[in-house]
């Protein structure tokens, strides 16, 4: 595994912020400064950082800022993938907990570790995934009411659980799900005559999307977000 890669993992870093510590002297291995982020961690190293040895958890989880263009999936014939967005030493075991559409941009989790996958997509916790959602010109309130009030979708034999819906400007709300059916957001906002220009996803549970995260990057999730999908 790469240094930067390494660093970031163990660290609560991103791969900027590993680089810049790294670039400035404060990473050591086995004792001597490293300034090469490329440099390759077999395993058998001592890393530390400012004086603090690193280890790699166990268990891998990280939040990604998912551009649009790419699909959430492991592989794909025809378009990138997520996991092309992590270097080919970290992709092994990665799975993605959840999806969103190959235009929808926004937070999207990864981890190794199947069970908190499961935990954090099972429907019984109703999880809420909140969306920010750019319309094409203002909801109606008796929209507003719809969608808050739960709605039958085509082709569903039972309605949608109620939304919460927050204004934040006239073209723009934040939609609060708590369920993950197939184009969910879009056919929503198509029953009740409008559509969706932009989607992108800020939060999932109480895990937000980091703000100093450029689409494309990650960063590994903080020991009190893992925890959101704690054991029961």
């Amino acid at each position: 595994m790469r240094l930067d890669n390494f660093v970031a993992s163990s660290s609560g870093l991103t791969r900027k912020e590993a680089k810049r510590a790294i670039q400035g002297g404060d990473v050591f291995v086995d004792g001597e400064p490293c300034q090469r982020a490329a440099t390759q961690i077999r395993g058998h190293e001592q890393v530390s950082l400012a004086g603090q040895l690193l280890n790699l958890p166990g268990e891998r989880y990280y939040m990604l800022h998912k551009p649009a263009g790419v699909v959430s999936a492991t592989e794909d014939p025809e378009h990138a993938t997520v996991l092309s967005l992590f270097p080919a030493d970290m992709r092994p075991g990665l799975r993605i907990v959840g999806r969103l559409d190959r235009d929808t941009t926004g937070l999207l989790l990864l981890t190794t570790d199947g069970h908190w996958l499961h935990r954090a997509t099972s429907p019984r916790r109703q999880c809420p995934k909140v969306y920010q959602v750019t319309l094409p010109e203002p909801l109606a309130e008796k929209a507003i009411q719809q969608l808050e009030s739960g709605l039958m979708l085509k082709g569903e034999d039972k309605p949608t659980r109620p939304a919460k819906v927050t204004v934040m400007d006239t073209h723009c709300i934040h939609l609060t799900l708590t369920e993950g059916r197939y184009h969910q957001v879009k056919r929503m906002l198509a029953a009740v005559g409008s559509h969706v220009e932009r989607l992108h996803r800020v939060q999932v549970g109480d895990i937000v999307l980091d703000p100093a995260l450029a689409p494309g990057d990650y960063r590994p999730l903080t020991a009190q977000e893992v925890s959101q999908f704690a054991e029961d």
